[in-house]
């Protein structure tokens, strides 16, 4: 079924997101508070238990299924070369993917997560966003739909990642046109450029702001301009999430540039969301800010494809097994008042 059927459904459901069940994590803070260990001593494990317990709406949240989803686009602006790989090396690397050889296989089959790639039209690249829109409307909303489709009631938790080439240079654009500031604030080496590889990114990304500057900037007109079809479809697997109440974890700077859009039209939209880890790219960081969000790791990670919201995945399943499977103070006979 699909998610969104228009563009004011996909607005709406932005616009008016599910809430936290409040019961759900009180029980839970409470359950903390009985476990053997002085309050608090867990640190943000105690954090991530509490917020699981609110969005899966039970005291005592689990990982019985815990998805990762692995979106590839391809983009025209690659035109450019604002990348050190060719467009090609986007279907390779699914190739990959699907072979079972990349990082994110190794890491996920660790994590105990399912692992699910996407790719969308990698044949036909998004236009060329310094001259015109990167999609078309309908384009832009098949790409939301088909990220909302890897959400489903049955999951526990979704990690969200993604792979294409150039797609570094449209989370720039995405996050200078959703919040703001100089494109050189945003542009980062992505796949290793150099010093003048990322001047030339800079070049790009304000050519492509200028020609849209005038343009609407809600969530879904800055996603289809300046966006890809892997990030349009992250961001609406994160507003399906929402929708059915299943916490996200987010991985690098360009996952998150997709929430970017959402978020500054609703900040609300990442409160069920944990940022896995802050990458190496240099705005990765000022992103997480602007966001609201705490990284769980920082490991100088840059490679994408989900794989350090993977490594995440980890520290998420420690948090649910010590708030699940703790003795109590009444049940191991401690006094709860040493």
């Amino acid at each position: 079924m699909t998610a969104f059927a228009s563009i004011a459904d996909f607005e709406a459901a932005l616009a008016r997101p599910r809430n936290i069940d409040g019961e759900a994590q009180e029980a839970a803070r409470a359950r903390q508070m009985t476990l053997t260990k002085p309050a608090g001593s867990l640190g943000r494990l105690e954090d991530i238990a509490i917020f699981f317990a609110g969005w899966q709406s039970r005291a005592r949240p689990r990982l019985d299924r815990a998805r990762a989803a692995i979106f590839a686009g391809n983009h025209g602006v690659a035109v450019h070369g604002v990348s050190a790989f060719p467009s090609a090396v986007t279907a390779q690397m699914v190739a990959n993917f699907e072979a079972g050889g990349a990082a994110i296989n190794a890491l996920s089959t660790a994590a105990g997560l399912e692992l699910q790639i996407v790719a969308l039209d990698l044949d036909r690249p998004t236009a060329d966003f310094t001259a015109a829109p990167a999609m078309t409307p309908a384009e832009c909303l098949d790409a939301l739909n088909a990220g909302a489709a890897v959400a489903d009631e049955g999951i526990d938790m979704i990690v969200l990642g993604e792979m294409g080439i150039a797609n570094s240079t449209a989370a720039a654009a995405l996050c200078a046109r959703s919040f703001g500031g100089m494109a050189a604030d945003w542009v980062g080496p992505g796949t290793g450029v150099d010093t003048e590889g990322v001047a030339h990114k800079v070049a790009v990304v304000q050519r492509a702001l200028a020609v849209h500057a005038y343009a609407g900037r809600s969530a879904f007109e800055t996603l289809r301009r300046v966006g890809g079809r892997e990030t349009a479809a992250i961001a609406g697997a994160t507003v399906r999430a929402r929708q059915l109440g299943v916490p996200v974890l987010l991985d690098g700077f360009i996952c998150c540039a997709a929430i970017a859009p959402l978020a500054a039209d609703n900040p609300a939209i990442a409160d069920h969301c944990i940022a896995g880890h802050c990458s190496a790219e240099p705005g990765h960081a000022l992103l997480l800010e602007k966001l609201g969000l705490d990284p769980l790791l920082s490991l100088g990670m840059r490679l994408g494809e989900g794989s350090g919201a993977a490594v995440a995945a980890g520290v998420v399943r420690a948090a649910l097994a010590a708030h699940d499977r703790m003795a109590t103070f009444a049940e191991a006979a401690v006094s709860a008042s040493l």
